[in-house]
């Protein structure tokens, strides 16, 4: 008799998934992190195709859906663990129609009112962004894990 045979055979467990998989303080640093980087995808982004030559609104426009869908990806599977459903797409679509709304529009007001206001172009667009991308990611963070990853 080999000696393996006498091995009990392993047990796959599924990782748990949905809010309670992880405690809010991993999901918030996992949250920060992911949105971190998907920040610098946005900022990236919205800095080279304003030295493009595009205005700021279309080039946040362009910027907000790149950054977001890194962010969606990213915490769907690591932060929330969650597994993909249509049910949970639409209501991330919803979520993100909504938060590119108040980011853009908060981002070109802000853009506005700070141009000649003594500040260098790219501080305007660093004071501008950050502000912006801070609102939309708390109403993100607390929709995500309150609303939608909780959708079952």
């Amino acid at each position: 008799m080999a000696d393996d045979a006498l091995l009990p055979t392993p047990v796959e467990l599924p990782l748990p998934t949905g809010p309670a998989a992880l405690d809010l303080r991993t999901q918030l640093v996992r949250f920060v992190l992911t949105g971190g980087l998907s920040a610098l995808v946005d900022f990236g982004l919205l800095v080279l195709l304003m030295a493009a030559g595009l205005t700021h609104t279309p080039a946040k426009a362009v910027s907000f859906v790149a950054g977001t869908t890194t962010a969606y990806l990213i915490n769907r599977r690591w932060t929330f663990r969650a597994e993909p459903s249509r049910r949970r797409f639409v209501a991330v679509v919803v979520l993100y129609a909504l938060t590119f709304g108040l980011q853009v529009g908060l981002f070109s007001v802000l853009f506005d009112r700070l141009t000649g206001a003594g500040l260098s172009r790219l501080a305007v667009q660093v004071v501008a962004f950050v502000i912006a991308q801070g609102a939309a990611t708390t109403v993100n963070f607390v929709v995500q894990r309150g609303v939608i990853f909780r959708l079952r």
